[in-house]
């Protein structure tokens, strides 16, 4: 295990970045670039897909509701797998899933067939982002985590942008089954990439071995994991945080704005990419400044959800048939907080747990957004269909889960802190001991 020396910040033995680093973990993050892509691909088809097989609201929302229930319910399996097996396995199964459902659902000729393939592609999805955060966390010091995970989240975005800018074009030009099938061609570079360069860790890097036994290991590492306040803290804080642009860029943005703002697909397709754009850029200024002030994770995150529920609720109130442009402005740039303030869920979850947990633990926070925005797509559906697709009551369902995950968070602040700050001076007491 690498301890930090006396006066220097950097364990001994700590990953030493680098451009060797930097080119492994883009290799992984090139991979979640191209599952980001597959993910938010319904996103910009959701109008077409409600043509082409013929489906309501609620039927059109289960396509992400059971795409996402397969990714969330996978999190924990994924992160055991990635503690045992390591990042390059897991990531190969990942894409040679996502990669088949993308294109199982280019060429589905129904409605089932094209359920079963989101699940697929969900499944193959689920295996991404945990892997390439363990992955960061193998090549770049400790010090580095906030920004590495950050900018992981702006390659995940700079994928959702593909979906909004190209493959909607490409929908619109060539058509459902050659979009989608050519899109699922990048799925086959990655993993030539992935088998040719990738590798789990630095040479003299390798985990110390931990046995694993079957289900007693299973439940050690979730229940040791589960009991740190800082993991439940950064569940809460990713399931708070995330969904509400989640909704909006997988399924019910482009409806939303289209229908009940009344506005062409390609003001509203404008629209989704600025909340894309602001992603990017807000991941960049979040993971700068939790690198270097790392108690402002707590009011970033807070921050974030205060302003998304009250953008939304300006807009869903506002006093005409549809809001001004100014203001469906301000909302999608201020939905664009909502990826990078999910990210300090994981600078909860790392620091109260030791290596041989990352991925368990990576895993139960991740599972949080996800839940969060599964739940929110199917009450968006149901309630459009209950009240004659009433966009202001069914969108009116964001700020039930949003005051159940602050109460969550500020149940947990203090326990969660209080237990990071003796970790801390733990370590910093163990430091001056290490013989130099």
């Amino acid at each position: 295990m690498s301890r930090a020396l006396p006066g220097n910040p950097t364990p001994v033995g700590a990953p030493p970045g680098g451009r060797r680093a930097l080119a492994v973990w883009g290799v992984g993050v090139s991979v979640y670039f191209v599952a980001v892509i597959f993910r938010t691909s319904l996103g910009v088809a959701g109008l077409d897909a409600a043509d082409r097989f013929d489906v309501n609201a609620s039927a059109l929302s289960t396509f992400s509701i059971l795409q996402l229930l397969v990714y969330a319910g996978m999190q924990i399996p994924v992160g055991l797998l990635v503690d045992r097996l390591g990042t390059k396995k897991v990531l190969g199964i990942g894409v040679v899933l996502f990669t088949a459902g993308q294109l199982g659902f280019a060429l589905s000729p129904s409605y089932g067939m094209a359920l079963a393939s989101r699940a697929l592609l969900g499944c193959g999805d689920a295996m991404t982002f945990i892997s390439v955060l363990r992955l960061g966390t193998r090549w770049f010091p400790a010090r580095r985590g906030p920004l590495v995970a950050q900018m992981a989240g702006l390659v995940g975005m700079a994928g959702n942008l593909v979906s909004t800018l190209v493959l909607s074009r490409l929908l619109h030009g060539i058509g459902w089954t050659a979009a989608f099938a050519g899109s699922a061609l990048a799925g086959v570079v990655v993993l030539v990439l992935l088998v040719l360069f990738l590798r789990d860790h630095p040479e003299g890097q390798e985990p110390e071995p931990v046995p694993h036994r079957g289900v007693a290991y299973v439940r050690r590492q979730i229940t040791a994991s589960w009991r740190e306040p800082g993991t439940r803290l950064g569940l809460w804080v990713h399931f708070t945080t995330q969904f509400p642009a989640m909704v909006f860029l997988l399924l019910w943005g482009m409806p939303f704005l289209v229908e009940a703002q009344g506005l062409s697909r390609a003001v509203a397709g404008e629209l989704l990419t600025l909340v894309v754009l602001s992603n990017m850029a807000v991941g960049l200024v979040y993971g700068q400044v939790v690198a270097r002030h790392h108690g402002a994770r707590l009011p970033l995150a807070l921050g974030t959800v205060g302003a998304t529920a009250l953008l939304w609720a300006a807009t869903l109130a506002y006093p005409a048939d549809t809001a001004p442009m100014w203001l469906l402005v301000v909302l999608c740039t201020v939905l664009g907080a909502c990826g990078p303030a999910s990210m300090l869920g994981f600078d909860f979850a790392r620091p109260a747990n030791p290596p041989e947990r990352q991925g368990t633990a990576s895993g139960i926070t991740n599972m949080g957004g996800f839940v969060a925005s599964m739940t929110t797509l199917f009450a968006i559906g149901v309630l459009l269909d209950a009240t004659g697709d009433d966009y202001s009551v069914a969108f009116s369902s964001v700020f039930v889960l949003q005051a159940l995950g602050v109460s969550q968070i500020l149940r947990l602040r203090r326990r969660a802190v209080r237990r990071e700050r003796e970790r801390l001076v733990a370590s910093r007491v163990a430091s001056v001991h290490v013989p130099v």
